[in-house]
């Protein structure tokens, strides 16, 4: 059988009819992409309209780039103004795993250990004691700890220290002994005793404040220079800093407290105005978009934007079980208007690496088990799965830590930023 030769205008057709078909494909392709995004919105918009938060600013990113940013709400309940993607936000102790990653580096240039006792290179933590109570007359009753503390207790919150915020007991010693309160920023409010023996357990508490002190010890420079030339410059971290200038102060978040009614108003920041010293657990302010820049450094194992910050391996390490059988993640409140008790995952064990928090068991909202996360008492959060190469980052600036509505808020969003990951 012979074929008839298409004519001209068959031909004609027949490309436009693929042309629409491709354009069609594409466009439905771009729908598709955009309605996951929509969903993100979504959930943000509406905990913004209900004033469940006065603002969040929210971002995520896989391995390959980018992922979701949105900004709701406004900056101050008060006077606004909106919320906006370059907003600043005090990170708190989203800090530590910068000072982590910081410490790290110099694990990896020979110049800070693991297990060698930290008081060889902070003399102050050479002896140090642990409080075991107080006597009759309230004095504190002190003994010399079982074993020296390094810098693996310090990074993974097993050294003995505590914050007053979640330890009645320290609250009395600063109380009784004259300490300046850490709320204080004075350098001398570091001088707390350990409420443990190194190594028994774990608490949340100043370690990484003395591991900021040993990258400045060891690298000869202040923890704000040191991050500057090591993390921020080579990430492109132009916003990030312990001091802002008045051009980012103008885009500055404003605190709000949660009141027994459930309403929030703003209020003055809590923390000291300045500091005696650069806190490596505290005190960087930043934004979104900065902080997720840091984030997929890791996801990356240690390189990103054309720099290498840390080895693979390193980054591996950080990432693991530092702390064995001992559960980690779970604090009970001794200031209430400061925090509520944190229990992040209900019902299942939590451990930490060199930095940050570990999830043992998948999370309700989507994260893998081996998820890496933290967060700041203005209830900032981060979580990053290797698993999944997805990491993400939401602000508020409400107190107390481990609101609510805040915490909520995060699930729904991490949920939301799995389903467009599957729709990616």
């Amino acid at each position: 059988m012979i074929r008839k030769r298409p004519s001209r205008r068959e031909i004609l057709q027949a490309t436009a009819a693929l042309t629409a078909a491709a354009s069609f494909g594409a466009m439905v392709g771009r729908a598709a992409a955009a309605q996951p995004h929509a969903q993100v919105d979504a959930v943000l918009r509406r905990a913004t309209e209900a004033r469940e938060v006065p603002g969040v600013v929210a971002v995520a990113a896989t391995d390959k780039g980018l992922l979701y940013e949105g900004a709701f709400g406004v900056r101050d309940l008060a006077n606004g103004p909106e919320m906006t993607p370059d907003t600043i936000f005090r990170l708190a102790s989203m800090t530590k795993a910068v000072t982590s990653t910081a410490a790290m580096q110099l694990v990896e240039q020979g110049r800070l250990q693991l297990d060698q006792p930290i008081g060889n290179v902070l003399p102050e933590l050479a002896a140090p004691q642990v409080l075991e109570g107080f006597d009759d007359s309230g004095a504190p009753r002190l003994r010399p700890a079982k074993r020296p503390i390094t810098l693996r207790h310090l990074l993974t919150h097993t050294a003995g220290f505590g914050y007053e915020t979640w330890d009645a007991d320290l609250i009395r010693y600063v109380k009784v002994s004259g300490t300046p309160s850490t709320s204080t920023g004075k350098l001398a409010s570091l001088r707390l005793p350990l409420v443990f023996d190194p190594g028994d357990r774990w608490e949340y508490g100043i370690n990484i404040d003395w591991a900021g002190r040993a990258v400045e010890a060891v690298s000869g420079q202040p923890l704000e220079v040191y991050f500057r030339e090591h993390i921020f410059a080579p990430l492109g971290m132009s916003d990030t800093d312990y001091v802002i200038s008045s051009a980012q102060q103008s885009r500055l978040v404003s605190v709000h407290q949660r009141k027994p009614d459930d309403s929030l108003e703003p209020v003055a920041a809590p923390d000291p105005p300045w500091r005696e010293f650069w806190s490596g657990g505290g005190g960087l302010y930043s934004t979104g978009r900065d902080y997720l820049v840091f984030l997929q450094m890791l996801l990356n194992q240690g390189r990103f934007n054309g720099a290498q910050l840390l080895r693979p391996e390193t980054v591996a390490l950080m990432g693991r079980n530092q702390i064995g059988d001992i559960n980690a993640g779970i604090l009970k409140t001794a200031m209430p208007q400061r925090s509520n008790d944190v229990d992040f995952f209900p019902g299942i064990p939590c451990k930490w690496g060199l930095g940050y928090m570990i999830n043992a068991e998948p999370g309700p909202n989507g994260r893998s088990a081996g998820s890496l996360t933290w967060a700041g008492i203005y209830n900032t959060y981060y979580w990053l799965d290797p698993q999944k190469h997805v990491a993400g980052v939401i602000l508020t600036q409400v107190l107390p830590f481990a609101d609510h509505k805040a915490v909520k808020l995060y699930g729904e969003f991490e949920s939301a930023v799995y389903d467009a990951l599957k729709a990616a």
